[in-house]
């Protein structure tokens, strides 16, 4: 990885060590239906093996783990993995491991998974480093294997579809008065610079799970910024 890259990691890492204590109460309405939608989509049975990346405190692993064989929660904040694992202790959940990396770096055996989950998550990630995950995610899958990603599925503006998330986005915050003005204008900043957050488009994430091998890849809108895209591994591949 470069310099840049490397520099990157470190400030997500510092993000994310600061916001263990708010995070679980940041939840919207919007982003509890995604997660839902994450673990439908996913399917989940009995045998499965699964990994959750960027698992945060747990708000996918927690209730998809009680539905496989096993799981483990991964995240690039220390803190954020303790926090995981002390809630599925006072929660009981006996078949959750965790494991600390960034998502870039981490290291799985091949064809050693069943099911891969993300929520909210690869939008932090740039494009590249994106497109290199889920091209390790495919390595990391055994044949039939499944990758589920929730993520903000909007693109640069390009599309009507796009002008009108960001419009909606802006109406909503310009309605909660002088703090949502300053969000409005923080998160412009991010969204134009590509600071922190940079969404793509519905389009882009099939071209990427296509690119990577996923076949029978598809996209479910659950709200208007946000969705899921699910992909399978061929069984014919090794």
């Amino acid at each position: 990885m470069s310099a840049f890259e490397d520099l990157t990691v470190w400030v997500q890492h510092f993000v994310w060590q600061r916001r263990v204590e708010s995070w679980e109460h940041e939840a919207s309405p919007n982003l509890a239906k995604v997660i839902d939608a994450v673990i439908e989509e996913a399917s989940p049975r009995p045998p499965m093996l699964a990994l959750d990346l960027g698992c945060g405190s747990g708000q996918v692993s927690l209730p998809l783990a009680p539905l496989v064989a096993s799981l483990t929660g991964v995240d690039i904040s220390e803190r954020m993995v303790a926090r995981l694992l002390a809630r599925a202790q006072e929660e009981g959940v006996v078949n959750l491991a965790g494991r600390v990396a960034p998502l870039e770096h981490l290291d799985v055996e091949a064809g050693s998974v069943d099911l891969i989950v993300s929520n909210y998550v690869f939008h932090h990630l740039n494009d590249d480093a994106k497109a290199r995950v889920v091209e390790l995610c495919y390595r990391w899958l055994r044949p039939g294997g499944r990758l589920v990603i929730g993520d903000m599925m909007f693109g640069r503006g390009g599309t009507a579809q796009d002008r009108q998330v960001i419009a909606d986005k802006v109406k909503l915050l310009a309605s909660k008065g002088i703090g949502g003005y300053w969000r409005i204008a923080k998160n412009g900043v991010r969204y134009l610079l590509r600071i922190q957050e940079k969404p793509i488009a519905k389009e882009r994430w099939v071209q990427m799970f296509q690119t990577a091998g996923f076949a029978d890849v598809r996209v479910r809108t659950v709200v208007a910024e946000a969705g899921v895209v699910v992909g399978t591994k061929p069984s014919t591949a090794r």
